[in-house]
């Protein structure tokens, strides 16, 4: 009876020891894969005007009918953060509680402006029902088209200098804030400061 016990308690040491190789070997392989995998930003676009290019100017009127110059952020001494939506996009929709958490985030230095193309009827209805009155909302397809957006929702975080800061197509929270970080590491997009590295 002896025997059997001794036996059974060396099998399970041996399967204590090989359990424990088998979670050390994962955690290394879950290592090497968190090492390759690198945090995903906004996927930039190379269309359109560049990261570090003076933003291209767009004098633009409100939905609510205020003046809008883009493209003028040296004479305002803010940055702005240009997101791009459309009331159809359920994703943009998704966005908008991010938007709002941000501007009131990014306030004092950060304006947020949103753009889209399309019928006043519509837009002005959607401004109402997602509750965007304290943000400039501007239609144009000129603005669209001057910094080559082709999908929504897609965001330009241009800096107090004019300059273009951050680019890209914005799906999440962690998309549209790698704007942020981008400009805080002075690159213009995460992929570009993981490519550095």
């Amino acid at each position: 009876m002896t025997d059997a016990l001794i036996i059974s308690n060396l099998i399970l040491w041996i399967a204590l020891v090989a359990v424990v190789v088998v979670c050390l070997a994962l955690a290394r392989q879950i290592g090497i894969l968190h090492e390759r995998i690198a945090p995903m930003g906004a996927l930039m676009l190379d269309a359109g005007p560049k990261v570090g290019d003076a933003a291209p100017r767009h004098e633009l009127r409100t939905l609510d009918g205020r003046d809008l110059v883009i493209g003028d952020e040296a004479a305002t001494g803010r940055a702005t953060l240009l997101f791009f939506l459309s009331p159809t996009c359920p994703v943009c929709k998704k966005l908008l509680p991010i938007i709002k958490s941000v501007a009131s985030r990014e306030a004092i230095g950060t304006r947020v402006v949103l753009a889209s193309d399309g019928e006043q009827p519509e837009h002005l209805e959607f401004v109402q029902r997602a509750g965007l009155q304290s943000f400039p909302y501007v239609l144009s397809t000129a603005l669209g088209m001057g910094f080559h957006v082709s999908k929504l929702p897609y965001a330009v975080l241009i800096g107090a200098d004019g300059r273009i800061e951050a680019k890209g197509l914005v799906n999440s929270r962690e998309q549209l804030e790698s704007l942020f970080t981008a400009r805080e590491l002075g690159v213009g997009s995460v992929q570009d400061y993981l490519a550095r590295a």
